[in-house]
């Protein structure tokens, strides 16, 4: 494991733990829980960030090809066939 990703990865639980910190402090136990799993989904989604980042960094410029054309837009049908019915 590198130097680099182990400090990721201490500074990421010395986050935890102070949020926890306030979290037990401030919040109401039902939303905590929800609060700790958005909380560990966001942390994974950097460590995630960061390890591509490291593993495969982008060319310069920040585009994958320079010559690179986006395929035309779809259009949405905006036509309903009808009224919808309220109760």
């Amino acid at each position: 494991m590198s130097r680099d990703r182990e400090r990721v990865i201490e500074l990421m639980s010395e986050l935890t733990s102070r949020v926890g910190g306030v979290l037990t402090d401030m919040v109401p136990p039902s939303a905590q829980v929800h609060l700790l799993n958005a909380q560990r989904e966001l942390i994974t989604a950097l460590v995630l960030i960061y390890e591509h980042r490291v593993a495969a960094p982008g060319p310069p410029g920040g585009r994958a090809r320079s010559g690179a054309r986006r395929a035309p837009a779809r259009r949405r049908s905006t036509r309903r066939t009808g009224k919808i019915p309220i109760e």
